[in-house]
């Protein structure tokens, strides 16, 4: 689908947060709120409480959209856990909370996705994908204004995967899965992809975004500069060897906090890419190369940047 923006005035605009404790969720409310969003958050130690399992129905929805302008869902999870389910939290609740967004005339919404859930098959991908195509068939329709964002690696303090990869960067002998070492990823900042998406939100922009960082590289690759950036010598590795890849997931799978699982094997099995003038274009700046994405963790999202 064509992005589209208009423009628009963000003053005493209300949106309603999905997911405003989590990694890009936090993120996303640090952005809005400086530019004169009023933003109400749900999560855990937020003022609203959702419960993914029990909220299937639009109804249910209904009382947390009144006075609401945008709603935008940042929620997401790799695969199942004992609280929610991903089929509950990706594609059941958000389906219902679409279709309340529509019949409560909510102008906007925006379906924080996943770039790679077309073509991919973990239930993951699937149900992703399920509910961005319910939003976008909203929009088609003419019953609100929908905006899938679609970003690549998203790199920052409190992400689960940028802690993996800070631990695999602090080893001096790897043995890593052949797909980490042969397939792409751009990693993006995650303070320049709430960035990005303000600046979507502020020009009403529509249709599907996809966002990656200014360079692509294997995951293998990107620990490597992340080691390099802390000041450690190279890293032996050596490829571990597919069966063992299988068994290492399948272990990650009993340790439901864990970011290395069956679904993070598949899904790094796929080149994870796109154009990087997309995030130049809405950032309206140069974001962080990833020979610099350590800072990031520490500095501000306009330092650090080359």
């Amino acid at each position: 689908m064509t992005v589209q923006a208009s423009s628009s005035n963000t003053s005493s605009r209300t949106v309603l947060l999905l997911g405003a404790s989590g990694f890009i969720g936090r993120a996303l409310g640090d952005a809005l709120v400086p530019r004169g969003y009023s933003v109400r958050g749900t999560g855990q130690g937020q003022a609203l409480a959702v419960d993914y399992a029990r909220v299937l129905e639009a109804s249910q929805w209904s009382p947390l959209l009144e006075g609401v302008d945008i709603v935008i869902n940042a929620v997401g999870m790799l695969r199942d856990t004992p609280r929610a389910s991903l089929l509950a939290a990706h594609q059941l609740a958000p389906i219902a909370l679409f279709d309340a967004c529509a019949q409560a005339g909510v102008g906007q919404v925006v379906q924080i996705s996943a770039l790679g859930v077309d073509g991919n098959e973990t239930a993951y991908a699937r149900t992703k994908r399920a509910a961005d195509r319910h939003l976008l068939a909203l929009h088609a329709d003419e019953r609100l204004n929908a905006l899938v964002v679609r970003p690549s690696l998203v790199f920052g303090s409190g992400g689960a995967s940028t802690r993996l990869f800070m631990r695999l960067a602090r080893m001096p002998v790897l043995m890593m899965p052949r797909p980490m070492q042969q397939f792409g990823v751009q990693p993006v900042a995650v303070r320049e992809l709430a960035e990005a998406i303000a600046q979507l939100l502020d020009a009403r922009a529509s249709g599907i975004v996809e966002i990656g960082g200014p360079r692509a590289l294997s995951m293998a690759q990107l620990v490597a500069t992340l080691r390099q950036q802390m000041g450690h010598a190279p890293a032996l590795v050596m490829p571990l060897p597919d069966l063992l890849s299988q068994w290492s997931a399948r272990a990650g799978d009993l340790v439901s906090a864990s970011p290395w699982c069956s679904a993070s094997l598949e899904l790094a099995s796929h080149d994870n890419v796109c154009d990087p003038r997309t995030l130049r274009t809405w950032l309206r700046g140069e974001p962080t190369a990833p020979e610099h994405l350590l800072a990031t963790l520490v500095a501000p999202a306009q330092e650090g940047r080359s």
